[in-house]
């Protein structure tokens, strides 16, 4: 867990605090609104050669109290497990106005539009330790202000047209306090579940390394805002995750997850029902490792509900964020930030034709289910204290909106509540609740009917379906492999690289299914969307984790994350089949295999 506290406190962002309610012996809120207070009508700096002090227009404190246990388990036993709570504060001032300011810049020291310093505060809620914490914070994060807006000036003014979108939107004050809640891990016993449903994995011997985490998280945040914005509320997801590695005999590398996930830890399946989907992955990934490496492809594809919703995720997550990106100084990071899909296809282009005329797609943070489905991507006050509103992005096929946080965009300069972060990360706007539906639907059998007829139209021998999408932030169990992918991956993430993980070649003569392994799609980013040659009724509720780490935030491998470190959301959408797609073949280095065959493993009690 100290590696855990180490990455939250670099990469966190929340949000609440509120009207401090009197019982509870919580003395947070009254020391920021106290320390906030004396910040507003004392904090200035005064610089030789200006007539009149430096002040911040802008100050906000943010805390997160939060309390986490955390199971990992591998073939029935226990790795680790650990109950931790940890509070964190981030403070934020800017200096300049709403039109320009110290925010929103990347300059040669690198990304400075989270200008606030981050760390660890008390957690026993005490009123002068925590005005202490913010006194400093305050005043650091203020000086940093003050150099990054001359920074700013200075490079703006070498410039000979500068951009008239403002750099903050105003916001209308919110009061939210919530009553402080206990954390419910249960009555369950979740050292024993993890053992029981890990154990699930000892009938597959060839898995060379598996890890099964139960991840539970309860947190209150706070956010206070010289505005006059006070929020405490409380926040809380579980969720179950499993990698499992193997090799083909041709010495490939070859993995699988499973993930689940709960809004309290009371939602989480039970052990069957979890060593179910662990047997699933488990038959899978077996059935990769005798599975032939996947060919150079282009046809027909057609993406079960299971993968069209998680594809979606990863696609439409980058197009439909409506805010400016930074402003660069650096032509390499302008280029990273368009290979990482960092910037939207769709800013500019309200009113235009996106998807298919049929398609609408709405974000809704006040959706709880779906047919009965729990959706986990819900919220009533963004992390920007700016209450949620439900959007309509697209409608018949027309751009109508897009997702804003309180930076605005061109075709926008007012947030919707969609400011959101995992901890206390820079808010970025992010989906909530996504549905993606069609007026014109087929069902799923005559989807595949439709799709053998387009492959035998073209006269191939063969076309591929799409069963589940990779997420390696799950399936790769090191750190070394996952960044070996992104080396020869993350750059073409933002252009349509995606990464299937269950691909099966249908040959339209006979109906025969085989499974292939290794394959990668290219080009398919939002425009390929456009022209979908069907689309299903069976809509599939995708719930994941929204990725944090600073650069993947709002890019295309936002897609790619953990519970550890994501945010929740869903996606509800069905089959879609794609006219033409290009599939490359097999992918992954051969590594050398064990020189004895695995040790006999007895079966799970």
């Amino acid at each position: 867990m100290a590696g855990l506290t180490l990455f939250l406190i670099a990469m966190v962002s929340g949000a609440a605090a509120g009207a401090q309610a009197p019982q509870d012996n919580d003395h947070t809120l009254q020391a920021m609104r106290d320390e906030m207070n004396r910040a507003k009508t004392r904090l200035e700096l005064k610089i030789p050669n200006i007539d009149r002090p430096v002040r911040p227009y802008y100050l906000e404190y943010r805390l997160l109290d939060l309390e986490v246990r955390e199971v990992v388990a591998e073939f029935g036993t226990i790795l680790s497990s650990t109950q931790t709570r940890n509070r964190f504060m981030d403070v934020e001032a800017r200096v300049g106005s709403y039109k320009l300011d110290s925010s929103n810049f990347v300059s040669d020291d690198g990304f400075r539009g989270f200008i606030g310093p981050t760390g660890s505060v008390g957690i026993d809620r005490d009123y002068d330790s925590l005005r202490q914490d913010l006194w400093i914070a305050t005043d650091q994060a203020f000086k940093e202000a003050v150099e990054t807006y001359s920074r700013k000036q200075a490079y703006l003014s070498s410039l000979a047209r500068q951009s008239d979108i403002d750099d903050f939107a105003k916001a209308e004050p919110v009061q939210l306090i919530e009553p402080l809640e206990t954390p419910d891990w249960t009555s369950r016993n979740w050292d024993q579940e993890a053992r029981d449903a890990s154990a699930a994995l000892r009938a597959f011997s060839e898995i060379h390394e598996s890890r099964v985490t139960y991840y539970l998280v309860y947190a209150t945040e706070y956010l206070l805002t010289s505005e006059g914005t006070e929020i405490r509320q409380n926040r809380h997801f579980a969720g179950i995750e499993a990698g499992l590695g193997t090799f083909a005999a041709d010495g490939v590398p070859l993995n699988h997850f499973y993930a689940t996930y709960a809004t309290h830890p009371a939602g989480l399946p039970g052990v069957e029902t979890v060593r179910k989907g662990l047997n699933v992955a488990g038959t899978e990934l077996m059935a990769l490792r005798a599975a032939p490496p996947a060919q150079d492809y282009t046809g027909p594809v057609l993406f079960e509900a299971r993968a069209a919703a998680p594809m979606l995720a990863q696609v439409l997550g980058p197009a439909v964020n409506g805010a400016r990106p930074p402003i660069s100084f650096s032509p390499v990071m302008e280029q990273m930030l368009g290979n990482l899909g960092g910037k939207s296809d769709w800013v500019g282009r309200l009113g235009a034709r996106v998807l298919p005329s049929g398609v609408t797609a709405v974000d809704d943070p006040g959706a709880k289910d779906f047919h009965g489905m729990p959706l986990i991507g819900g919220y009533a006050v963004d992390n920007e204290g700016v209450r949620a509103e439900r959007v309509t992005l697209v409608e018949s096929g027309n751009l109508k909106g897009e997702l804003m946080s309180r930076r605005p965009g061109p075709d926008s300069s007012e947030s919707n509540g969609h400011g959101r972060a995992a901890f206390l990360n820079d808010a970025k706007p992010t989906m909530s609740n996504l549905f993606f539906s069609s007026a014109e639907t087929l069902s799923a059998a005559d989807l595949k009917k439709k799709f053998l007829d387009s492959c035998r139209a073209e006269k191939l021998n063969y076309c591929l379906v799409v069963r589940e999408m990779d997420n390696p932030a799950l399936s790769l169990l090191h750190q070394e492999d996952f960044s070996e992918l992104l080396a020869s991956y993350g750059g073409g993430a933002g252009t349509g690289d995606r990464l299937p993980l269950v691909v099966y070649r249908i040959y339209p003569d006979t109906g025969r299914e085989e499974m292939i392994r290794g394959s990668r799609i290219v080009g398919l980013n939002s425009r390929a969307l456009r022209n979908l040659a069907g689309i299903g009724s069976d809509s599939f509720v995708f719930n994941y984790m929204q990725s944090q780490i600073n650069g993947f935030a709002g890019t295309a491998l936002g897609a790619f994350g953990s519970a550890q470190s994501g945010l929740p959301a869903s996606v509800v959408a069905p089959s879609l089949l794609f006219e033409e797609l290009e599939v490359r073949g097999a992918r992954g280095e051969a590594k050398r295999l064990p020189l004895l065959p695995p040790p006999p493993m007895s079966p799970a009690k």
